[in-house]
């Protein structure tokens, strides 16, 4: 097979030409790629005896995207449009042959192929909005053309990946083929093209699905109204609506222009360059320094979960959902059978929606056994414990478990701030305990902690990351200390906000300015939306804070109608005069007069000291890197994706002008404001977490 560069080839099959990439792992369309296609596309030109060309990828994917380590990079090699111009302007029929994903600049150059082809378990989509990006290669002028205009928008702003059977029936694929017999099924689909005389259909040229939407701006208005919610504060997906409305309303080169235009705005802003640091974070979030790559892994076949509340109910549905057999442990019948009871509801509230069917939502429960007795559970390969947060009652079950489950099964606990070393002491394996800290409703949320003691041994480090991965979680690896990074960060963060709430500003206030910033409540909704009473005694309750007071008064938060808001019956919030009433009454007591407060201050005393506690983490090793604590604050609570996370975001505004803010504050309102000893020496040397290993 002759080799047109290192990642192209270039053969001949019965006057068909095949023209095979392999990048290996995913094909991205890189310089080499781009100029490995233009030559295979050149030399079949030339060829007199080549009648039509199959465009087709090696290893498990077609071309899955662009080469993102190039952008904002010199321009190297011919251009992606160069490419496209010479398969969309080919004289010989070009098919490609989709396998795996055909995704972004992938699906981008199928489209200017003359047809496609692809296995039925192949997916396409143009998920550049995960980027802040758009299809900047003619994708959002092209795909309406072929599926729609209302579908294009779809899969556009939500970058979903379409499986092959939706993609045949919308046109975007011409023809399944059977698995295994992608290459000679794509060549026979040639041969059947230029035996029948097929037109070069061009999708630039293909106007009906468009013409239908022409004259009807009220497509586009329903629609941008149905994401507002799920696409706030995102510039990229509004951006993409945008073209695809000039798709409609221009002709083909306009609807470029316009397209061209939109695409250099967004990669150059900060949105964009957030959100693809966000992408490289998830992807580094795995990698343990001191964790050889090679420690051997625990097989995982059974889990066995202590707790059937909303927190344990949720975890065994992460590990039902891949195949994972689960025992939940409770100490009552009427305990076990209302979390298996949710479990159930949740499954069918799933199904309801068209995710699940029927079959399998009875798999899935079918997956989980409950019991009363610890006992059975002495075979599992992992055991999570997911009680309250009590250190004595945790003790008693892990030398519960100690003494129960088998050796060499791991024995984690679900805390979300007590010590593991100090629970690990319950036991005469302390190399065998670990944290997995999920986030609530765990089911949903795709953040797990994986806290290391001190003793937590290699194989138990890598197995609890990898199990965590399996589930579909994002895994961060951090070290003990009271709160771990997540919430060591909100911790620092609520004392401010209770503290702007003494001198002026209200809750709703805060709330505001911090949804404002993206997140998507802020602290006070957030405790009403847990339950005020959370961790909170009534027979020790003194009416010391707010919170007491409010519980006193049995305004819990949504669950009573009233928390730190008022709520109707459809759990909407008003600001609440009787709480605005006791809070000032609870300044007046401290000796505070109520002032007019900013919302940039309301902003910087809030977020800041969130920066400033991340660094301290940093400092104490207790998280690897800066961006693993942006992928905590992003998959864990909401930080907003276009921000980066709190230690991209403190780059971004830059470290010297957060250290100067710290100071003024500092000197404002006291040592809560003292900024990190490592901070200072970043900005003083003019370096960033990056340049010192973080």
């Amino acid at each position: 097979m002759p080799s047109l560069n290192e990642v192209a080839e270039f053969n001949t099959v019965n006057g068909i030409g095949v023209l095979s990439l392999d990048s290996p792992p995913v094909n991205a369309l890189s310089a080499a790629v781009r100029a490995g296609l233009l030559a295979g596309l050149n030399q079949a030109a030339a060829d007199e005896t080549v009648r039509a060309v199959v465009l087709i990828c090696r290893g498990r994917t077609f071309i899955a995207g662009a080469d993102i380590t190039e952008f904002g990079g010199p321009p190297k090699g011919p251009g992606l449009g160069e490419v496209q111009d010479a398969l969309e302007n080919s004289s010989k029929p070009v098919i490609a042959a989709i396998h795996g994903t055909a995704l972004g600049g992938g699906l981008e150059v199928a489209l200017c192929c003359h047809y496609r082809v692809a296995l039925g378990s192949a997916r396409c989509g143009l998920p550049e909005v995960n980027l802040g990006l758009l299809p900047g290669a003619g994708g959002t002028q092209r795909l309406p053309r072929l599926v729609g205009v209302e579908k294009a928008l779809e899969m556009m702003t939500s970058g979903r990946h379409a499986p092959a059977g939706e993609c045949l029936e919308l046109g975007l694929v011409d023809q399944l083929v059977p698995e295994g017999e992608l290459e000679s099924a794509a060549i026979a689909f040639a041969e059947q093209v230029v035996a029948e005389g097929r037109p070069l259909r061009k999708v630039r040229d293909i106007d009906e699905k468009l013409e239908a939407a022409r004259g009807k701006p009220e497509i586009f208005e329903a629609f941008r109204k149905g994401i507002a919610r799920r696409t706030r504060g995102f510039l990229a997906p509004e951006y993409n609506v945008r073209c695809v409305e000039a798709a409609v309303n221009l002709d083909f080169a306009g609807g470029m222009a316009v397209e061209q235009e939109l695409f250099r705005e967004l990669i150059t802003g900060p949105q964009s360059l957030a959100q693809r640091h966000v992408f490289f974070a998830e992807r580094e979030i795995w990698k343990l320094p001191d964790v050889p790559r090679d420690t051997p892994r625990i097989e995982i076949q059974k889990v066995g979960i202590i707790g059937a509340g909303t927190m344990g109910g949720g975890i065994a549905m992460n590990f039902a959902n891949v195949g994972i057999p689960v025992t939940l442990v409770e100490t009552s019948q009427e305990a076990l059978d209302r979390g298996l009871g949710v479990i159930r509801a949740n499954y069918e509230r799933t199904a309801s929606r068209g995710r699940l069917s029927s079959e399998e939502v009875e798999e899935r429960v079918g997956l989980i056994a409950g019991s009363l007795e610890m006992e059975k559970i002495a075979d599992v390969d992992l055991v999570i414990e997911a009680v309250f947060e009590s250190m004595p009652l945790k003790k008693e079950i892990f030398a519960r478990l100690d003494a129960v489950v088998r050796p060499g099964a791991i024995l984690a606990s679900n805390t979300s701030a007590l010590d593991v070393n100090e629970i690990a002491q319950a036991t005469t394996r302390p190399e065998s305990v670990i944290g997995l800290h999920f986030f609530s409703p765990a089911n949903v949320m795709k953040l797990v902690e994986v806290v290391r003691g001190d003793a937590s041994s290699d194989p138990v480090i890598a197995t609890s990351m990898a199990i965590s991965k399996r589930i579909g979680k994002n895994a961060a690896l951090v070290g003990v200390c009271p709160g771990f990074v997540g919430n060591r960060i909100l911790s620092a963060r609520q004392v401010q906000a209770n503290r702007l709430i003494m001198e002026g500003a209200m809750p709703w206030d805060v709330d505001r300015v911090l949804f404002d910033f993206g997140l998507p409540m802020g602290p006070f909704a957030m405790s009403d939306l847990a339950g005020l009473d959370i961790g909170w005694n009534k027979k020790k309750s003194k009416g010391e804070t707010v919170r007491d007071v409010l519980c006193e008064m049995d305004r819990r938060g949504q669950k009573t109608g009233a928390g730190f808001y008022d709520y109707d019956e459809r759990r909407n919030a008003t600001p609440s005069p009787v709480v605005e009433k006791i809070i000032r009454e609870f300044a007046a007591r401290g000796g505070s007069e109520a002032r007019a407060i900013s919302d940039d201050e309301i902003l910087a005393r809030c977020v800041y000291p969130m920066i400033n506690e991340g660094v301290k983490i940093l400092a104490e090793g207790k998280a690897i890197r800066a961006s693993d604590i942006d992928v905590i604050w992003i998959s864990g609570y909401g930080w907003p994706a276009y921000r980066g996370g709190p230690m991209f975001y403190a780059e971004q505004v830059g470290l010297a002008e957060v250290l100067g803010r710290l100071q003024e504050l500092a000197k404002e309102y006291g040592e809560a404001f003292a900024p990190a000893p490592l901070l200072e020496e970043l900005v003083a040397q003019g370096q960033s977490f990056r340049d010192r290993g973080f």
